[in-house]
């Protein structure tokens, strides 16, 4: 066992009364296995196994590994070489798992583009990682890269349709095309087409890879909120793919795992897809997040065995929670385990999503700066609703004095989560000042500094309050937006509720919440009632000042509420500030 990645089995989280399951070791050993060999040895294990469902088309780990091959073998043809970046603007898809294989399998790092960014966006993306080569979907070209592959290093463009890959047939394909019920577009002159790649004959180079070699590049606001990727390496994806598998124990090789979260984050790429990889599974890829009657007539169909597990952000959770006509599906045992994170789960979503499908969600916590996963609640057995879990095995978490790391808070205090264990990222790409204020050497081991706020109890579970930048300081108090927001949800006719602080010259901070109603509410309650609800119910400091009903909330592709996207685009927001950088500029 690598002993950098050792936890104390005494910690208090591993005692029997804490909730750790027997079943799961306390500690793992890491293999100093590529990430690639991982999927290797799947395929060789379960070769006629499902691994992938995509638009009705089904494909075999054998099927998978050998378009890997073919792939890298043509990529490596093209003069991709290890350390170089290959970059994918690519929906969820069986080509974003060829691709994203592929190009680790030679020892070259990989980045996924979130496919809604914006030219600038996606610019600044490409030239933060370096990319050589770049593999987009052909109906995104002309619109987004178009505009701006001159301005990039890009050697090698190659393009695919959506169509690739499903076996539709040349004239049910081109018809489709034609009649644009297969969404396409025009690439330039000499673009190279995957699906002809995925031809190549197999001529794999004799490539060392190392387990701390950079695996792929992802980006991420981080926790002091400015844009850069985070190096990720082997040995962080495959242990944490080892990790959350040892967390799943009764997941047997063959479950199902719904993928509508994005690829390119974090989050999809270890619970959705190299979870599956890892376990034997398959997924459930959607390119664009699907109505919910066609997701659910999915699970109905395609659930077998344990069930699907359903990975996501809370809002999805929402949806299926509130959907009116749910009754009308069989879902009986066919959703198991559901996992929330990307965001905190507050406890009436979590509530009315068991109540309306008889399914188990769990609150799992993470960044991408942890590969992603560190903990999450136990699958099977107690819970502790509320908090995020247990750490996952090898990993160690303790609370922070937010000031000073060195200092441990003690038990039942607030302070800043740190955590350490083998899927903590080696760094920011060319930050090295940001990388020291993150991550940490402390006895020994490298500690990250989360950013998050919260407090541990006597069992060693983790109770959140907030990140610790968006904490409103009121008056005096420290308010958790978290914490408002559950409180003002618990309100009949609210649905969804963002809070964030908005600075006041005489109370330091004010709190506003911005509420969307239930559809059935709207008209049947004011602004001011609902701010009188407030005053009946909550502590005066957490109360709002201002409350602004929206039709709905601002939220990442993931599906997490953008507060400080709320914050800044408040007019008083933007007031305060005027007002203080025209102060600034008359000294």
């Amino acid at each position: 066992m690598d002993k950098r990645f050792y936890v104390d089995e005494s910690k208090p989280w591993f005692k029997k009364e804490a909730g750790w399951p027997d079943e799961v070791p306390k500690n793992i050993e890491f293999p100093d296995t590529p990430l690639g060999d991982m999927l290797r040895e799947t395929a060789k294990n379960y070769p006629d196994y499902r691994v992938i469902y995509f638009l009705g088309k089904s494909i075999t780990y054998r099927e998978l590994n050998d378009y890997v091959d073919r792939v890298a073998s043509a990529f490596h043809k093209l003069g991709i070489r290890k350390g170089d970046v290959v970059a994918l603007m690519l929906p969820n898809s069986i080509q974003y798992v060829i691709c994203y294989y592929a190009t680790v399998r030679l020892g070259a790092i990989v980045s996924g583009i979130n496919p809604t960014y914006k030219p600038a966006e996606v610019l600044h993306q490409i030239k933060t990682i370096g990319a050589k080569a770049l593999v987009v979907l052909d109906n995104l070209y002309e619109q987004t890269i178009a505009p701006i592959i001159d301005k990039t290093d890009i050697k090698i463009l190659i393009g695919t349709n959506i169509a690739d890959f499903l076996d539709l047939g040349f004239v049910k394909e081109f018809l489709g095309k034609l009649l644009n019920k297969i969404p396409s577009g025009r690439l330039p002159s000499g673009t190279l087409m995957l699906r002809s790649l995925a031809k190549y004959s197999v001529n794999l180079p004799d490539v060392k890879i190392d387990p701390d070699d950079t695996a792929t590049y992802i980006m991420t606001g981080g926790t002091t909120g400015v844009p850069k990727a985070a190096v990720l390496t082997h040995r962080n994806l495959v242990a944490n793919a080892l990790q959350s598998k040892a967390w799943l124990y009764k997941a047997k090789p063959g479950v199902g795992v719904i993928g509508v979260i994005p690829l390119f984050h974090s989050f999809a790429m270890t619970c959705v897809m190299n979870i599956s990889i890892c376990n034997g599974g398959w997924m459930l890829l959607y390119p664009r997040p699907p109505k919910t009657d066609d997701m659910l007539a999915d699970i109905e169909k395609l659930a077998t065995g344990d069930g699907l597990m359903y990975v996501g952000a809370e809002i999805l959770f929402k949806r299926l929670a509130e959907y009116p006509d749910i009754a009308k599906y069989n879902l009986g045992g066919k959703l198991s385990l559901c996992v929330s994170g990307a965001g905190p789960l507050h406890r009436p979503v979590q509530e009315a999503f068991e109540k309306s499908t008889g399914a188990r969600l769990v609150e799992g916590y993470g960044l991408t700066e942890a590969s992603p996963v560190v903990s999450a609640g136990p699958f099977w057995g107690n819970r502790k609703i509320g908090s995020i879990g247990l750490p996952f095995p090898g990993t160690e978490w303790k609370i922070v004095d937010p000031v000073d790391p060195n200092k441990e808070m003690p038990q039942g205090e607030i302070g800043e989560l740190a955590v350490a264990g083998p899927q903590v990222m080696k760094g920011y790409l060319n930050r090295p000042d940001e990388t020291a204020e993150t991550i940490v050497e402390m006895n020994g081991k490298k500690w990250l500094l989360t950013g998050d706020l919260g407090f541990m109890d006597e069992g060693g579970a983790v109770f959140l309050r907030d990140r610790k930048k968006q904490l409103i300081k009121h008056k005096g108090y420290s308010v958790f937006p978290k914490e408002v927001e559950e409180l003002v949800g618990n309100n009949e006719h609210v649905s969804e509720v963002a809070v964030a602080g908005i600075p006041d010259e005489v109370e330091g901070e004010v709190i506003k919440a911005w509420v969307v109603l239930k559809p059935e509410s709207e008209g049947k309650i004011t602004e001011e009632e609902l701010l009188k609800w407030c005053r009946d119910n909550m502590t005066h400091y957490k109360v709002p000042k201002y409350i602004e009903f929206r039709k709905d909330l601002p939220k990442t592709l993931v599906g997490k509420v953008l507060r400080r996207e709320l914050q800044e685009n408040d007019p008083l927001y933007k007031k305060v500030m005027e007002a203080r950088k025209a102060k600034e500029e008359k000294k």
